[in-house]
């Protein structure tokens, strides 16, 4: 995997074999990063990173310059390999949190810019990140909250849901407050 833009860009980020993560591909993330560059203002955007995984889009948003990045991953060796490789890129503002994801948003106090969750696509029950991210009240004023998923499930009919793009297999809704 590979960091696609900013200052750390073309760094090539290798996960030790025993992370059994699925890294969102270089294809659907260099996509997604180019309609945010349309619609956020990096240095003025904290970011909320939900099932991290290899950290592969943290580091993205830190090399963009995101005014801070929380990555959250309930894994113990995944989160130690955010931690690691956020601390040998030399990300600032950038906090590697163990955490598991539904418990941090039940339990957050701060509001974010933009909430990136990446929840494995068998994971039962999901999509109750969107519900707690509203419920919660976790976006800034026109935050978005941005949900990786299957082709199989479709947000449409959600009140805050605002668009969706598709990749290849992977999928981003939108949704915003």
């Amino acid at each position: 995997m590979r960091i696609i833009s900013g200052k750390y860009r073309g760094r090539v980020i290798e996960p030790p074999r025993n992370l059994r993560a699925r890294p969102t591909t270089d294809f659907a993330k260099e996509n997604l990063f180019n309609v945010l560059n349309n619609i956020i203002d990096y240095g003025q955007t904290d970011v909320l990173d939900l099932f991290s995984g290899t950290g592969s889009i943290s580091y993205e948003f830190a090399s963009r310059g995101a005014r801070s990045v929380t990555s959250v991953e309930v894994n113990a060796t995944h989160h130690s390999f955010i931690k690691e490789t956020a601390r040998k890129l030399g990300c600032e503002n950038f906090y590697a949190v163990r955490a598991n994801a539904f418990l941090y948003l039940k339990n957050a106090v701060k509001r974010f810019d933009l909430i990136f969750s990446d929840a494995p696509y068998d994971l039962e029950g999901s999509e109750q990140i969107i519900e707690l991210v509203f419920e919660r009240d976790l976006l800034n004023d026109d935050g978005v909250l941005i949900f990786e998923h299957s082709s199989k499930k479709n947000f449409s009919s959600n009140e805050h849901f605002w668009q969706s793009r598709s990749y290849g297999s992977v999928n981003f809704s939108f949704f915003k407050k």
